[in-house]
Parts: structure tokens; sequence; C-alpha cells
């Protein structure tokens, strides 16, 4: 009983510790497809993923309300963002890294939160 009590806290502290870093959560060639996330007033939702030179990422999104979006990595103690877009319910498009990294796309609710869905793929170079 103690012993499946501490596995139980260990299991929820990696996913504490898991949800904090930018670990990338998107598979190369399997389409992440997410069709529902509530997004509280002025509240962010992430989703990263490891990109190199010849990588393309392709995303769509849509929602309820207008979010901004954003695609960036971190620098140093810098955080670069290539792509930026101001409040819209909807967009979609590619992006080609120069370098390899780390990237995470955001969405930023605003005073209404928004209901987000989004689909996004990496598609590595071909041979």
């Amino acid at each position: 009983m103690i012993a499946r009590r501490r596995r139980a806290k260990l299991a929820l502290l990696s996913l504490a510790l898991c949800g904090c870093a930018s670990t990338p959560t998107i598979n190369p060639g399997v389409p992440r497809v997410v069709p529902r996330v509530v997004i509280a007033p002025y509240g962010t939702h992430s989703e990263c993923t490891r990109l190199a030179p010849g990588d393309r990422l392709d995303y769509q999104y849509e929602s309820s309300a207008p979010l901004n979006f954003d695609i960036g990595y971190r620098e140093g103690n810098a955080v670069l963002m290539p792509v930026v877009r101001g409040p819209s319910t909807s967009a979609s498009g590619t992006y080609e890294p120069l370098l390899a990294h780390d990237y995470c796309m955001s969405w930023e609710a605003g005073p209404p939160g928004a209901i987000l869905g989004y689909r996004v793929l990496v598609r590595a170079p071909l041979p």
C-alpha cells in the first residue's frame, strides 16, 4: 500500500516536471490532432517539438475567440520568435527552421478566453 502511494506520487511528480520543460511532444511524420483545448482568459497553451534544418512544421488552428499565435525557441536567455501572428480565430502555414532547436507553438487568449482546436505535422526532409 505504501509502495503504491509512493509510485503514484513519483508519477505525478514526473508529469509535473515534464509539463514545465519544453519536452518535444510531436513525433515526426505523425499528425498531432487536438480537437478541443479550453484556454482561460489571458491563458496560454503550448505545444513543442524538435526541429532541424530541412524539417517542415505544418500547422492549422481554429478558435472560438481571437488568439495570439507564435512559434519560438530559446537561445540562451533570449526567446526568439520567427513566427508571430496577431489576434486571429484561424490560421495555417508551414514553418521551415534554419537552426536546430526545440521549437514551441504558443496560443495566448485575450479577455474572453477561447476554445482552441489544432492540427500539427512535422515533415522530415526527404532522403
